[in-house]
Formats: C-alpha cells, sequence, structure tokens
C-alpha cells in the first residue's frame, strides 16, 4: 500500500474552483480520493471540473452552491451522497475578503455578509458533513476529517480587515469546539491558518501591501500553491488521525515575525 493512498476516499471542497481550494484539490485527486467541489460559479466549477478530470487518477464532480444558504449546503451534500455515497474528508474553505472597512466605518450589511460566508458557512457545512459521518459510525465506519481555511490574520492584526479577521478566528473557535464533540465518532476538526497566497482574494490588495506583506515574511516569499497538495493529502489521510483541535499557522512564519 502507498503511504499516502488515499483510494476510496471521498473529499469535499468548499470553494474549491480556484485558489487555495483547487491546489487541494489537485492533491488529493492525484493521491486517488474522489472529490466533490462545492462553489458558486459555474463557469469556474466547470473550468476546475475539466482539470481535475485531466488528471485521471480518481472522479470530481462540481456542485453549484452557496455556502451562506442551509438549503443549498443540504442539496450538495446529497448530490453528493448520491454520486460517491459517502464523504470521509471536508474542507470547509469557501470564502470572501471582507468588506475592507475601517472600523468607524462597519456597517451591519457589510459585517453580517462576511460572517455569513467565512463563519456560518463551514458551521452550516460541517452540519450536513457530519450527520453522514455520525451516522456512518453507528454501522461500523466510524471516522472523518474537517479542516477549515482560516488565516493568519485570525491572530494577528491587519488594517481596515476587522471583519475579515474576526470571521477566520469564529472558525478556529469552531475547530476546537467540535474537535471536542466529535472525537466519540472519531471524527477530526483542525484549522488551517493561511498566510499570504496568490489568489482572488489577494489580487484585490493594494500594491503597496502585498510589498510590506513580502517583506515582512521570514521566507521572503509568498505561499506555493503546489505545497497545499501534499498538506491536503496529510490531512485527508489516516496519518493525521491523532491531531485534532489544531489551528496551524501555514504562512511562511509571518505570525511569528
Amino acid at each position: 500500500m502507498e503511504l499516502f493512498n488515499l483510494s476510496g476516499r471521498v473529499a469535499v471542497i468548499t470553494g474549491g474552483n480556484g485558489g487555495l481550494g483547487l491546489g487541494m484539490a489537485r492533491g488529493l485527486i492525484k493521491a486517488g480520493a474522489n472529490v466533490a467541489i462545492w462553489a458558486r460559479n459555474e463557469d469556474k466549477n466547470a473550468a476546475a471540473l475539466r482539470e481535475l478530470q485531466s488528471i485521471g487518477v480518481a472522479e470530481a464532480i462540481a456542485i453549484q452552491c452557496d455556502v451562506s444558504e442551509d438549503t443549498q449546503i443540504e442539496d450538495a451534500m446529497g448530490a453528493t451522497l448520491a454520486k460517491f455515497a459517502r464523504v470521509d474528508a471536508c474542507f470547509a474553505n469557501a470564502g470572501i475578503s471582507g468588506a475592507g472597512a475601517a472600523i468607524p466605518d462597519i456597517t451591519q450589511e457589510g459585517w453580517d455578509h462576511t460572517m455569513a460566508v467565512n463563519a456560518r458557512g463551514p458551521a452550516l457545512t460541517y452540519k450536513h458533513v457530519t450527520r453522514h459521518m455520525i451516522e456512518r459510525a453507528k454501522t461500523g465506519d466510524a471516522g472523518g476529517k474537517l479542516i477549515v481555511t482560516s488565516s493568519a490574520q485570525a491572530i494577528m492584526g491587519v488594517n481596515r480587515s476587522s471583519d475579515y479577521a474576526a470571521s477566520k478566528a469564529a472558525v478556529t473557535a469552531l475547530t476546537r469546539g467540535a474537535a471536542f464533540e466529535l472525537a466519540p465518532h472519531q471524527i477530526t476538526s483542525n484549522a488551517l491558518l493561511f498566510g499570504f497566497y496568490e489568489t482572488e482574494i489577494t489580487a484585490k490588495a493594494d500594491p503597496r501591501f502585498t510589498e510590506w506583506i513580502e517583506k515582512r515574511i521570514p521566507l521572503r516569499r509568498f505561499g506555493d500553491h503546489s505545497g497545499l497538495e501534499g498538506l491536503a493529502v496529510f490531512l485527508a489521510s489516516p496519518h493525521s488521525d491523532y491531531i485534532t483541535g489544531q489551528c496551524l499557522p501555514v504562512d511562511g512564519g509571518l505570525s511569528i515575525s
């Protein structure tokens, strides 16, 4: 048996049609896992699906889903189970950049929208995924992996980003609560606190901020998307079964600089 062979396993990746999510999906597919992408943009879903299918190691599907809507998550879960019959790992990755407002300029609408996608989305996703995992455990097939995309901003300050930082801090607390609550079912829960990777979200950043942040990263470079592949495979594999409740910075040392 190969050390990281995920054949027969199924992973859900919300927001998996680009950026960090697609990077993780590539690794999972290459390791033999079947992958279900849940994301909003149909064109991006189709492009991501073509790429994953071209790898040709395992199967992939793409389902249109807005993770801020409970009914859409429920439908996506139903479609995933109809195709693959199980879910072993869930990467709650979908997120938005936030309103970009200074604290004196926060609006209820901007704050609530960020929280709906970045904090409520993972919670509702976990709700439906864990219902399946718990039922599976009752039949003697226990186990599951929950991994949420958080951010270094959950533990460090950045100007005009309080809503985004708060949403990412919320999912680190969700991670710890889920780890404790779901441990009897052998379901683990961990968070990845990503630093600066080139994505659609970071592309919107002020170039001056981008230049400043690169100088602050001890490794003096942005995150490498190819490195996401092995990270996702490890966390979806049995080799991470004894790791739960952890919030791991993946940031080139940014959070300690």
